[in-house]
């Protein structure tokens, strides 16, 4: 008996209609879906490293994969005239010696190679040679400020110039600002130069600056300074023990390049300073923390 009040919550055949457009849209449009960097990606994996994973792990592979690409190959269109990206060591890594880059932690920058300032100041007569020195330095803050570090063989390629050239506007901004450009030799406290490490220790053991106040001016965390503090007072005891330069380096585990370059520092301390030259001239005698 037919019911004129009856009310159908589907009509007889709309839910088998309904499943057949459903399919018909996933199998038109599915595979236009799959037409993207992630579906490439995925069916990369799947076709040449079939072992690599199951289906749930490719995916999330391939995800992290996309999250780098965004990371490390940013949209363009924000960047001004003159910059362009560039890959650095992360100024948080971890360093150690021997440590490959390839283990190492990076992060993506945007550098200035050319500024509206430095076009004009070229305009105005200011020498290259100016104008490429305090390019470096506005390169290393640049980095620094994005969370990385850079080095001198980096500026050297980026400026068309040698790492010797670069090391040169370095030292010549740095004298002239008394300030350590941040850079990753003076940050992860590697490289072969003492320069870093001089200023470090006047500021503290001559100049009686602060372990806070010497890390603000070096571009230092606390605990760089503490082990410079460290280092500096376990050679600088050896030596007044007498101590040659290979035992103490057995003594502190430190390298006797280092050590060597340490006590020189000591004697140009004692030209300079007479309350140092006291204390290097008298063995045993018990520090005070700075």
């Amino acid at each position: 008996m037919n019911d004129p009040l009856a009310v159908y919550e589907h009509l007889p055949n709309e839910e088998k209609a309904r499943t057949s457009i459903k399919t018909y849209l996933t199998n038109t449009y599915g595979p236009q879906y799959q037409k993207t960097f992630l579906g490439a990606l995925e069916a990369f994996f799947a076709l040449e490293f079939p072992q690599l994973a199951g289906e749930r792990a490719r995916r999330a592979i391939v995800a992290a994969i996309n999250d780098m690409v965004i990371k490390y190959f940013p949209e363009t269109t924000h960047l001004r005239s003159g910059q362009t990206t560039w890959v650095s060591v992360a100024k948080d890594e971890t360093s150690s010696y021997g440590k490959p880059i390839t283990k190492t932690r990076l992060v993506p920058v945007i550098i200035s190679l050319l500024t509206d300032d430095e076009r004009q100041r070229r305009m105005h007569g200011t020498t290259l040679q100016i104008i490429k020195r305090d390019a470096v330095a506005r390169i290393c803050h640049e980095v620094d400020q994005q969370g990385g570090c850079i080095t001198a063989a980096e500026l050297a390629l980026i400026l068309k110039t040698t790492p010797s050239t670069i090391g040169k506007y370095i030292a010549h901004w740095q004298t002239e600002h008394d300030q350590l450009l941040p850079r990753r030799g003076t940050i992860h406290d590697i490289g072969p130069t003492l320069t870093h490490k001089k200023h470090i220790c006047r500021l503290l053991f001559l100049d009686k600056k602060t372990v806070s106040e010497t890390a603000r001016i070096t571009n230092h965390s606390p605990q760089a300074i503490h082990r410079y503090i460290t280092n500096f007072r376990q050679v600088f005891i050896c030596t007044q023990n007498k101590l040659s330069t290979t035992d103490i380096a057995l003594a502190t585990k430190l390298s006797q390049r280092l050590i060597t370059e340490y006590q020189k520092l000591f004697q140009e301390y004692a030209l300079t300073n007479d309350s140092f030259a006291q204390l290097l001239n008298s063995p045993n005698h018990k520090q005070n923390n700075p």
